[in-house]
């Protein structure tokens, strides 16, 4: 029911928006959803509240019901700017030719996913032959894409190498699976585990990680190819002025998990294609 309530105010999120898309004072942005709705929300209030300032512009966020809805929004002009993985920006970027991506966090450039168990048994991966496994969206670079292509690079296919395959639809929720024991071991990205164990709200008692993949391009805030170019960088030039040896900044940043923001390009994720192709998960 709660999905469903969900999807209901998302759909009517983006059909409201979609009403006023062409109205030039009004900035419409959204995110992936790889985070709970309420905690999406609660970190770009202070975001969105300083980009209206520096545009002069309304800013709206507009959540939506999942990956796919982001895509499929930001490549037909119902958004504006979106908060992206390095698939989804991967997959915008395919559907349009032109999407944009204005800047990354620092830690973006060499992002990580961690494996996490509740087994104390699970050492490695050679452990979790036979047990379930979860994984976020499937449109999650880090907690879908990139693992199973470090995997497939390690002659692990997880459909036939684990019992079960389950997808939690985000990060936190995966962390969450496994505290529960719902399933024997799962993967997010290693910002949103990192947040988890710094709030309590993983028990590290009970969940470990035992692996942790090799490094990658990830995030990206990302603008449609058809806005207007002074306005793409305006926003761009925000992201890059925010310091964090100035408090109100520092408060934006710390919600971000970014220590600042730094110019990314389209090249960054030539990678992420090559791995989504390699994993059939891009035609």
């Amino acid at each position: 029911m709660f999905k469903r309530s969900l999807s209901l105010v998302a759909g009517l999120a983006l059909c409201a928006s979609a009403v006023t898309s062409f109205a030039a004072d009004v900035l419409r942005v959204s995110a992936i959803p790889d985070e709970a709705p309420t905690e999406l929300l609660r970190k770009f209030k202070p975001l969105g509240a300083y980009l209206e300032q520096q545009t002069g512009m309304k800013v709206e966020f507009v959540p939506v019901a999942d990956y796919p809805a982001v895509v499929e929004a930001l490549a037909t002009d119902r958004l504006d700017m979106a908060w992206l993985g390095g698939f989804t920006f991967v997959q915008v970027n395919q559907k349009t030719g032109n999407a944009i991506p204005l800047v990354q966090r620092e830690q973006d450039a060499q992002f990580t996913s961690k494996f996490i168990t509740s087994d104390p048994n699970v050492k490695s991966l050679a452990d979790l032959k036979g047990k379930s496994f979860a994984f976020g969206s499937i449109s999650s670079t880090s907690g879908s894409l990139m693992p199973r292509y470090f995997m497939l690079q390690d002659n692990i296919k997880p459909e036939t190498y684990f019992s079960r395959v389950a997808y939690s639809g985000a990060h936190d929720a995966t962390a969450a699976w496994v505290q529960a024991g719902k399933v024997d071991a799962g993967v997010l990205n290693a910002s949103v585990w990192q947040k988890l164990v710094d709030s309590g709200k993983v028990d590290t008692n009970k969940v470990k990680v035992f692996a942790t993949t090799p490094t990658y391009f990830d995030y990206n805030w990302t603008v449609r190819g058809t806005l207007d170019p002074a306005l793409a960088e305006k926003l761009k030039q925000a992201f890059l002025a925010l310091d964090p040896a100035k408090p109100e900044d520092k408060a934006i940043l710390d919600l971000q998990a970014a220590s600042r923001f730094i110019a990314t390009k389209p090249e960054n994720y030539k990678g992420i294609e090559d791995a989504a192709r390699a994993a059939d998960l891009l035609k």
